[in-house]
């Protein structure tokens, strides 16, 4: 059995060593901070290739409207260990009356299509082979586990240094409050035997203030990731450590001490959580593209949006840059294209959305540099993978004004003008004078039969797929 399980491993790897030699197989990673919309994305996604040729609206994507696209159908994954994205179980709630977005991604997922086309090549043509194949892997996964890359250059010191400097904002501290008292009695050096329960107890405080951070501040910087999506580390002891900012360790706080422990339990998430995700996953990347919800940050505050940015930033310093020849992808594969999508374009009317997508390149500007200083192939757009609003022009004033009309969360029909989106990070006295009406909106009633309207997916697929298909 197990001859026959290495023997099965030694043919997939064969046949993806094939595939990347002829430039047919490609790991196309979806990925960005909470509610940014991932999941209605890859479902959009699928939905638009499936249906390429049929009810799709594509008109920006080359290979279909110069008619060389055959057709995409899902066909089976070559990674067993990994979860299947849940691609029949998000159209049944999108279908669903009253329709409902998907389920929020909670764990790396994937999902295999093989795309036919023909060749665009005049050898091929002329010696009649001129039918290809591409698969691509589509993997989905949560951003917070990309924000935990960083962590791999910093001590447990050094980290909870940074923790300290980030409770230097008044907002922040008072959520922290809780599992600053509770651990204000310890020692470095005391026994961590004597400690076991309020060690634990702390962490669950500590990840409550996590979630407390992203959902009354509306902050993406939440290390560590797993703390709020845990995945298959529900409950182990590694995710149940604190940053240390009591009194200062001292040369007594051994391996058995409490210091000790929680900086080997630090060392022991570096190692059992993150660095497997770099290796087994984010260093197979081909292409990523990245989700960007700038819309919410708008409507909460200023530390908000400027979270936002320092956040994208980091995200920016985690990926492998360059190039990626054919030799290159045989043996270490890098990412080459990185998309940014300032997503939900449908929540703005279409004026706005040249504003808003200057307001994405000035959040992910600090990393833009050295993403062409490097070779890589960066792009930014606002889209809408499936599109939750209609756009109507009425008179305000004597003057033509679109408005928005859709269905927000609770079903109530609404017609309104969302207000102007700033095309740069505003200045602080936008927010107590701010008039956005910015709303989350119900996906529209739709069959599944028929592609979803959408904004700008069709560039999206051009900009991923389309030189993998010539």
């Amino acid at each position: 059995m197990l001859q026959r399980e290495r023997w099965l491993n030694l043919q997939r790897k064969a046949d993806t060593l094939w595939q990347r030699t002829w430039d047919r197989h490609l790991r196309l990673a979806v990925t960005g901070l909470a509610r940014s919309g991932k999941t209605a994305f890859v479902t959009a996604l699928i939905q638009q290739l499936e249906q390429a040729g049929f009810s799709a609206k594509l008109p920006h994507w080359q290979v279909l409207q110069q008619g060389r696209l055959l057709g995409a159908q899902q066909v089976v994954q070559t990674h067993h260990h990994i979860p299947t994205f849940g691609y029949s179980q998000a159209l049944s709630m999108l279908a669903s009356d009253p329709p409902q977005w998907p389920e929020p991604t909670q764990t790396l997922s994937e999902i295999r299509l093989e795309l036919r086309f023909r060749s665009q090549q005049l050898l091929r043509q002329k010696i009649g082979n001129d039918v290809c194949r591409l698969y691509l892997d589509i993997v989905d996964y949560p951003g917070e586990w990309l924000l935990d890359l960083p962590l791999l250059e910093l001590s447990y010191a050094q980290w909870s240094e940074q923790i300290r400097e980030q409770l230097q904002s008044p907002q922040r501290r008072q959520l922290a409050e809780k599992w600053l008292q509770a651990g204000e009695h310890w020692s470095a050096a005391q026994p961590f035997s004597a400690v076991v329960d309020e060690v634990r107890h702390v962490s669950a405080l500590y990840t409550q203030y996590l979630h407390d951070c992203r959902q009354q501040l509306g902050l993406q910087s939440i290390q560590p990731g797993r703390f709020v999506l845990p995945g298959e580390f529900a409950g182990a002891p590694l995710l149940q450590f604190v940053p240390w900012l009591w009194a200062n360790p001292t040369s007594s706080s051994t391996s058995e001490s409490l210091y000790g422990l929680l900086e080997s339990r630090f060392e022991a998430y570096k190692e059992h959580v993150v660095k497997p995700f770099y290796r087994d996953h984010f260093s197979s990347f081909d292409r990523q593209i990245v989700l960007v919800d700038c819309l919410q940050p708008l409507k909460i505050s200023r530390d908000a949006i400027y979270d936002l940015r320092d956040t994208l930033g980091q995200l920016l310093q985690s990926f492998q840059y360059g190039n990626s020849h054919w030799w290159q992808r045989l043996f270490s594969p890098r990412i080459d294209k990185l998309l940014f999508v300032a997503s939900k374009a449908d929540h703005v009317t279409p004026e706005q959305h040249p504003a808003l997508l200057s307001l994405l390149r000035e959040l992910v500007h600090p990393g833009l540099a050295r993403a062409r200083f490097e070779g890589i192939s960066l792009e930014c757009m606002a889209m809408a993978a499936i599109r939750a609003s209609e756009y109507h022009q009425v008179d305000y004033n004597g003057q033509p004004l679109t408005v928005l009309h859709g269905t927000d969360m609770t079903g109530h029909e609404l017609a309104i003008f969302p207000g102007v989106i700033p095309a740069r990070i505003p200045e602080p006295d936008f927010w107590p004078n701010s008039s956005l009406r910015l709303t989350d909106l119900r996906p529209p009633m739709w069959n599944n039969a028929q592609a979803r309207p959408h904004i700008r997916l069709d560039q999206v697929l051009e900009y991923l797929l389309g030189d993998k298909m010539q």
